[in-house]
């Protein structure tokens, strides 16, 4: 795929949606670090059901850990794996008291130490929570990135930066966003909804049903 086109699909993204975030609901950057720890294997939807109740009651580091890991899992049990996020989640609400005074760190590094966190859940954290402009490689994205031949690659890394690399400058910000709800409303796995796709033109998926 050409940088023109590449151009042009974020160009189209941008005028669709100009200010595109993450269906997961939070108020701080803790409170995102929590949603998306509990996100992996889980839809946003879930979280937000167990985060709505669990939110009010403990939404710092220090209220969280008083919880316990029984107490949050109490909260977290409608959530798949959600005896190890617990586990998780309290380890790290150790480490953010411990280490970093109760706030979630803002560089690469520091993220990926606390536990249940890696490369992608510290990418949604600093361009989210922080404005970096950091590409998060989820399911989504990594089937988007390969199906219209934006940044095709056998791996989550080699699509991450090959995206970092061929997305412009002033669309870095948002396109993780852009492309995540892409791959969930529109090229979706087993069925793209390929007539009602904004950029139908631009993608090279060689299955693409062309709109009437």
């Amino acid at each position: 795929m050409n940088t023109a086109k590449r151009r042009e699909i974020f160009t189209r993204f941008r005028a669709a949606n100009p200010k595109p975030t993450t269906e997961l609901v939070y108020r701080t950057p803790f409170e995102l670090l929590v949603a998306v720890v509990l996100s992996a294997q889980a839809t946003d939807k879930s979280v937000n059901l167990a985060t709505a109740k669990l939110f009010p009651v403990a939404n710092t580091p220090q209220k969280m850990l008083t919880l316990g890991q029984e107490g949050l899992e109490s909260y977290i049990k409608s959530i798949g794996l959600y005896k190890s996020k617990a586990r998780h989640l309290i380890a790290t609400c150790r480490l953010l008291l411990e280490q970093h005074d109760s706030e979630v760190p803002q560089n690469r590094e520091q993220l990926e130490k606390l536990p249940g966190v890696g490369r992608k859940t510290a990418n949604v954290i600093l361009n989210t929570a922080f404005g970096q402009p950091t590409i998060a490689v989820d399911t989504h994205i990594f089937r988007v990135a390969n199906r219209i031949g934006i940044a095709p690659g056998t791996t989550v890394l080699e699509v991450e930066k090959k995206l970092l690399k061929f997305i412009a400058p002033e669309f870095r910000h948002d396109a993780h966003h852009w492309l995540i709800l892409h791959g969930r409303y529109i090229c979706k796995a087993r069925k793209p909804d390929c007539p009602h796709c904004l950029i139908n033109d631009l993608c090279e998926y060689k299955e693409k049903i062309l709109p009437l």
